[in-house]
Formats: C-alpha cells, sequence, structure tokens
C-alpha cells in the first residue's frame, strides 16, 4: 500500500471513531421539590369517604387506630368501626400497602 492510501484509510477510521463517540444525552426530568413529593403521597394516601358508608367524611369525626386516623360521615358508622375495626381497614388508603 503507499502512504496516500494509508492515510487516506487512517483518516477513515479516525472519523469513524469520532462520529461513533459522539455523546449522546438523555433526558432529564425536571426536579421535584420534596414538598411537592409529600403533597403527591398525602393525596395518594388521603381518606376521602366513610369506610362503614361510603358517603363524604366529616373531618371532626375520627378515631385513632394504630397511629393513624380514621375519618366517619356519622357517629354510627364511628361505632361500627370501633367494634370491628379490622373489618374495615380494606378501604381505607392510609393502611393500604
Amino acid at each position: 500500500m503507499n502512504s496516500k492510501k494509508v492515510l487516506m484509510l487512517l483518516t477513515a477510521v479516525c472519523l469513524l471513531v469520532i462520529a461513533g463517540c459522539e455523546k449522546k444525552t438523555e433526558p432529564v426530568a425536571p426536579a421535584v421539590s420534596a414538598t411537592e413529593t409529600i403533597a403527591a403521597v398525602s393525596a395518594a394516601v388521603e381518606q376521602t369517604t366513610c369506610p362503614v358508608m361510603g358517603g363524604a367524611i366529616n373531618k371532626d369525626l375520627f378515631v385513632e387506630y394504630q397511629g393513624k386516623k380514621v375519618y366517619f360521615c356519622c357517629l354510627g358508622c364511628k361505632e361500627k368501626f370501633e367494634k370491628d375495626p379490622e373489618k374495615y381497614l380494606s378501604k381505607l388508603p392510609q393502611f393500604k400497602k
């Protein structure tokens, strides 16, 4: 091979290597603040319905069960829950894992 062909071959190889080494960047998701994360988690586990009757809750009617507040629509539902709380836990987002 003459030196001209070798030089052309080396140049082609270098160009291919350089083109192959092109840095590819992945899009980065926007940063989420701790406050936004806490708000999203809270919204996901916030109880909005009575576990006994399924109606809208009254934030003034609740019991603490296993360290978490359980809200009810009326006093009757609160009493039913207190008699057999395990029966209603599957309906409560704060107890889902």
